[in-house]
């Protein structure tokens, strides 16, 4: 299985990627993971990101999809993968598509889970973190016990939550026609049980 998982922030793409990664032993392979790691390492691909992440700049897609291609030629990538925020613009897809095709590879399926961006909100900017324990409450799905000290990560403020939306409807958003064009899209509605979103992700698999 070669597969992608977009949607908006909040949408819940980093649980159901765990469970598709588990279902079919496959990698769940992330660009920030990989950055981070190459940083660590001090690879030259890696020297080359830090450039630019020192600078708060952009890194390069020239310099992802080094690191991409380099990922998937490692053995557990073999029997297949999942790409997790990656790719984010129609650019980063096509260069993909040129990796992919140079490995001999192609994608099966490209998962859109989709939500409404007010409901996005709803449940990012009523999430609430235990000072304590480090759990995480919201405040409308599941409630804290009383006497519990709450925290509001910078993250899930409203102001950052809608500033994530406008930057995915712009720029990652493309991508659902890019792929839809060429019959790759399986749109899931990611509102409901996290199960059952769950369940509609594993038969847009084909199971």
């Amino acid at each position: 299985m070669r597969t992608i998982l977009i949607g908006p922030p909040g949408a819940g793409k980093g649980t159901q990627a765990k469970i598709v990664c588990d279902q079919w032993h496959i990698p769940q392979i992330s660009t920030g993971d990989m950055l981070r790691a190459h940083k660590a390492q001090g690879t030259t691909l890696g020297l080359e990101a830090a450039k630019f992440m020192s600078a708060g700049a952009l890194v390069p897609d020239e310099v992802v999809i080094g690191m991409v291609e380099e990922r998937l030629k490692q053995d557990d990538a073999k029997p297949g993968f999942l790409f997790d925020g990656f790719p984010r613009t129609v650019a980063q897809a096509e260069a993909l598509d040129g990796l992919l095709g140079k490995l001999g590879q192609k994608l099966d399926a490209v998962v859109l889970i989709e939500v409404a961006d007010d409901l996005l909100v709803e449940r990012v900017c009523f999430r609430r973190t235990d000072k304590v324990t480090g759990r995480i409450y919201h405040l409308k799905y599941s409630a804290p016990p009383p006497g519990v000290e709450l925290v509001q990560r910078d993250d899930d403020k409203e102001d950052t939550v809608r500033a994530r939306l406008v930057a995915y409807h712009g720029q990652t958003a493309p991508l659902i026609p890019y792929y839809e064009q060429r019959g790759l899209l399986r749109r899931v509605d990611g509102v409901g049980e996290m199960a059952k979103v769950t369940e509609r992700v594993l038969k847009a698999l084909g199971n």
